[in-house]
């Protein structure tokens, strides 16, 4: 016959578990509380209304503010109010990017500037502002008649602006602004004067 009562350590045991087994479930729900509470906490952040070129001076106009949760991360990327004037893009930003503090640099530390090509070649479409390109040259032969083989210029090159076709250069060739290094604006100025023939081409085009 089973007994009709529980020893007191065995009564005890058994509340443990139970008590053991609501800790483990007020814990999990806690958990899982911070963890969506965390993610509604949406922080205003700058994103990018256009696509900002390496070296061009940031403007609060450029930005608009969006409430994103961001976490963890969320002080790696700039509010409206953390945007100081006279920062630079450090790398060019796509259109609708956040605007990360990695990004920015000050105006002292850029190396870059922007001069204008004549590209012998057509550009391709989808050649817009902050494309990666390469700018390649044929060198002017001896006899001022013909070019040598084309090699590269300069690489790591972004594209500023590419400049409307106009007259003669409606028939193929393009103006473009582009942004360099400025240890490289001697060679690219020495090619125009010499008479090469200059070429951008896209990066990745298997050229």
């Amino acid at each position: 016959m089973a007994p009709l009562f529980r020893s007191p350590r065995r009564r005890l045991r058994g509340d443990l578990r139970f008590a053991v087994g609501i800790v483990l479930v007020l814990a999990s729900v806690a958990g899982v509380w911070s963890i969506v509470t965390a993610a509604d906490q949406a922080s205003p952040v700058l994103q990018a209304r256009r696509t900002i070129v390496r070296g061009e001076v940031l403007r609060a106009s450029d930005f608009q503010t969006v409430d994103v949760a961001l976490g963890a991360v969320s002080d790696d990327y700039l509010r409206p109010e953390q945007l100081a004037a006279g920062r630079i893009a450090a790398r060019t930003l796509t259109k609708g990017e956040l605007l990360p503090r990695t990004a920015t640099a000050g105006a002292e530390s850029s190396r870059t500037t922007t001069v204008v090509v004549e590209s012998s070649v057509a550009l391709p479409e989808d050649v817009a502002t902050g494309t990666e390109v390469e700018v390649w040259q044929a060198p002017l032969r001896d006899d001022g008649r013909s070019h040598d083989e084309p090699r590269i210029l300069v690489g790591d090159v972004a594209v500023r602006t590419v400049l409307e076709p106009d007259g003669l250069l409606a028939d193929g060739a393009a103006e473009v602004e582009i942004v360099i290094d400025r240890s490289d604006v001697a060679a690219v100025l020495g090619a125009v004067t010499g008479g090469a023939a200059l070429s951008v081409i896209p990066v990745g085009s298997g050229s």
